[in-house]
């Protein structure tokens, strides 16, 4: 009982640290990634001057603490006519939910301790595990199987969308109880972006859900590393619940809520200080949970190409070409990382669209929530019926070759993940070179279209 104590106050622990220090670099990136795509100079200005070595910028770093510092000494306000106790509660409800639903996904497949620390192959976790299952071999004495998730809840998804929900009643709550008029318009659409896109995103998974043959996260994983990533037996799926995420996290192109330019700043248009700061940070944490949530259901999770729980597996059908058995301890290392690594990874993805794309309009955006992903969801899951039935009445030749085509597509993952680490080493050995190129300017372009007409000035 102490072990399964330690063991969920340790994943705890990583899952909240993992979250709340990803969003404090989303902080930083959304800076210096915007001013490296748009020619800037970036944060420079957050100095730490030091006797020997100088003025400490850390590539504008010291930007995201000082801005967490200020939260906590910038004034509290809160309007004379608001109401206090929501006002107060509203950020509250929408940081909170973020955290609450990491509970339910797996950062590893389950991990089995010995409880006999005696020195040799059954003891603690290096022998080497079942590749299918959650189960530990029978060399182990008295094993603890400690679950990759916080809580493995039975219902998996369907706590993520229950506590995803919340996001909605904290804006709503946020714009009405701040007695404005621009708070209330962008609580309004908030939520009706964000009922809109939610329902995209649920149907978007059935398809997934027909696939999987469960609800559980982990689950889902599992079926992933026996066969494919489910990027590619729903990819349709994969795209639709990507925009809708994006959508749900408010951020352009989609942050019509916040729209600065008509909204002040939207719902928590009067919020300041640390209250402010709640709303700043638990949009960039939804990134990050968001990111989880593809990793998990269409990305294989922490399961890497011919990488199985007992080791590495290399096979095409009934084929095997390679077979090696791992220790359990590194099988269990390698899958945090590879979790964690394609989580940073999307959300690099999320900060790159959000500083690429315009923002809609806000008819476009409930035109493409309504009347294009909605109807392209629902084809989807008819689709995968139909295919799925297909599938299931076919014969055994046509299943082998399913079989076989899963395992090229691990071959595929396997060779972009060797080719884009081959290309990051090269990018970073290879020498900068500066050439300079003057493309031309307005007065040259005048130039060639025959020069500036000169008409009489008119009274």
């Amino acid at each position: 009982m102490l072990a399964l104590l330690i063991g969920t106050l340790v994943k705890v622990a990583i899952m909240a640290g993992f979250v709340i220090n990803v969003a404090a670099i989303l902080t930083w990136y959304d800076r210096r990634g915007s001013a490296m795509m748009q020619d800037r100079i970036g944060p420079n200005r957050a100095v730490i001057k030091l006797p020997i070595i100088g003025e400490l910028r850390l590539a504008g770093l010291l930007h995201t603490a000082a801005d967490g510092v200020k939260f906590f000494f910038k004034e509290d306000f809160t309007p004379p006519k608001a109401d206090k106790i929501l006002f107060a509660l509203a950020p509250i409800i929408c940081m909170v939910p973020v955290i609450a639903l990491t509970a339910v996904i797996p950062m590893t497949d389950t991990i089995c301790v010995s409880q006999l620390h005696a020195v040799g192959t059954n003891g603690g976790f290096w022998p080497a595990m079942l590749r299918s299952g959650v189960g530990c071999p029978h060399a182990m004495a008295n094993p603890i199987i400690v679950d990759g998730a916080i809580a493995p809840l039975d219902v998996g998804i369907l706590f993520v969308f229950a506590f995803a929900g919340q996001g909605i009643v904290g804006a709503a709550i946020a714009g009405w109880a701040s007695d404005n008029k621009f708070s209330l318009m962008g609580a309004l659409r908030a939520a009706s972006q964000m009922v809109s896109y939610e329902v995209t995103m649920g149907i978007s998974l059935v398809g997934a859900f027909m696939i999987y043959g469960t609800v559980r996260l982990d689950d889902m994983v599992r079926w992933q590393g026996e066969n494919a990533w489910g990027i590619f037996v729903q990819p349709v799926a994969f795209f639709l619940f990507f925009v809708a995420a994006v959508a749900e996290t408010k951020r352009i192109p989609f942050d019509l809520p916040e729209a600065e330019s008509e909204l002040v700043s939207g719902y928590f248009t009067e919020y300041s200080g640390m209250k402010f700061g709640m709303f700043y940070f638990a949009e960039y944490m939804e990134v990050v949970t968001s990111s989880m949530m593809l990793v998990t259901i269409f990305l294989g999770g922490w399961q890497l190409p011919f990488l199985h729980r007992d080791g590495l597996t290399i096979s095409f059908g009934e084929t095997v070409l390679v077979a090696s058995k791992f220790p359990h301890v590194w099988m269990t290392i390698i899958g945090v990382l590879t979790f964690f690594g394609k989580t940073l990874l999307l959300c690099w993805f999320q900060a790159f669209v959000r500083w690429t794309l315009p923002r809609f309009r806000y008819d476009q955006l409930m035109k493409l929530g309504w009347r294009v992903l909605l109807p392209a969801s629902l084809a989807n899951v008819f689709a995968t019926g139909i295919i799925y039935l297909a599938i299931d009445h076919a014969t055994t030749y046509v299943k082998g070759g399913f079989r076989v085509a899963a395992d090229v597509t691990q071959a595929v993952v396997a060779a972009l993940i060797a080719f884009a680490i081959i290309r990051m080493f090269i990018g970073l050995f290879r020498p900068t070179r500066h050439v300079r190129q003057i493309l031309g300017t307005s007065a040259h372009a005048t130039v060639e279209e025959g020069g500036t007409k000169v008409t009489p000035m008119q009274a």
